[in-house]
């Protein structure tokens, strides 16, 4: 039987690189071997992999679906030899999701500083407010909040944050000031990326689904609409700390604030034991708790 998993590199390679040549001198081999190594794979999965022509080469949409599979299993081996070598040092390929904000403004500089302390490691920093399939899409490592319940990750509290409602003097001095949950029905709530607002009476949680005329799937936009004035809103902490302890938002029902909320690093259970991920979870863990805070 053929080796199955020859040509696997030199295929990622020249996706990688655009041109056989390039993948060649990436991989410091003629150009030929390269070329030969493609061809044998594209016999084996009985499928065209690439579109050649005189200037380019580019995938065929076969190829974008395999490729992505090939990467996982380049980055996975490259992990399980780590794995087993002495250092265990991370390498290959590391691809994480965060929600945009707080990875912007916190997960980012972290992951930032775990690529520059292992330069055998590529990463991919995917900022998004979808929740995405782990599984499904290849991801080794989610940044989610709140409770989780999918059986098939393995979750570490890495932080924790609160939700404040807050809004400017001005909209107060006008409008009133809630006394209880249900005197939000009479204000303008400034809605954000969720439809529902957490809030905790007598150690039970409580949810309330707000209503206004401004909504945003930016945080910090509805900061923004806050501070401007136009309602109430409930956000995490690092958009509105700072306002808070400038006076330029007033805090809403302090004694119904919910609880920390805990931040989760979520990976695959096959993934738990990687360098790359125990590494960098361990990382989160010392270090993003504390970012959370520095802004006040």
């Amino acid at each position: 039987m053929s080796n199955r998993w020859h040509g696997i590199d030199e295929f990622v390679a020249v996706a990688t690189t655009g041109s056989f040549a390039n993948a060649a001198k990436m991989l410091q081999m003629p150009t030929s071997t390269v070329s030969r190594a493609v061809a044998r794979l594209e016999a084996q999965v009985r499928a065209q992999l690439f579109y050649r022509t005189t200037r380019k080469v580019v995938l065929t949409e076969n190829g974008r679906v395999f490729v992505d599979h090939c990467r996982r299993i380049i980055a996975e081996r490259e992990e399980a030899f780590a794995a087993l070598s002495a250092t265990g040092e991370p390498g290959g390929e590391l691809r994480i999701t965060c929600s945009t904000a707080l990875g912007e403004g916190f997960v980012a500089p972290i992951v930032q500083d775990f690529c520059l302390a292992w330069p055998q490691l590529s990463v991919t920093l995917d900022l998004s407010n979808r929740i995405v399939d782990l599984i499904a899409e290849g991801y080794d490592l989610a940044i989610r909040t709140g409770d989780l319940s999918d059986s098939r990750m393995v979750r570490t509290r890495i932080a924790a944050r609160r939700l404040y409602s807050c809004a400017s003097p001005g909209y107060l001095a006008a409008s009133g000031t809630p006394q209880e949950i249900e005197d939000l029905e009479g204000h303008n709530c400034l809605i954000g990326s969720s439809a529902n607002w957490h809030f905790e009476v007598g150690g039970a949680d409580r949810v309330f689904r707000p209503k206004g005329r401004w909504r945003c799937n930016s945080g910090e936009a509805v900061a923004r609409a806050a501070l401007a004035g136009i309602g109430i809103c409930q956000l995490p902490e690092f958009y509105v700390l700072r306002h808070l302890a400038s006076g330029a938002l007033v805090e809403v029902l302090p004694d119904y604030r919910r609880r920390e909320e805990p931040i989760w690093a979520v990976y695959p259970e096959r993934r738990h034991l990687m360098p790359k991920v125990r590494l960098l979870v361990d990382s989160l863990k010392e270090r993003l708790g504390p970012a959370l805070v520095a802004i006040s």
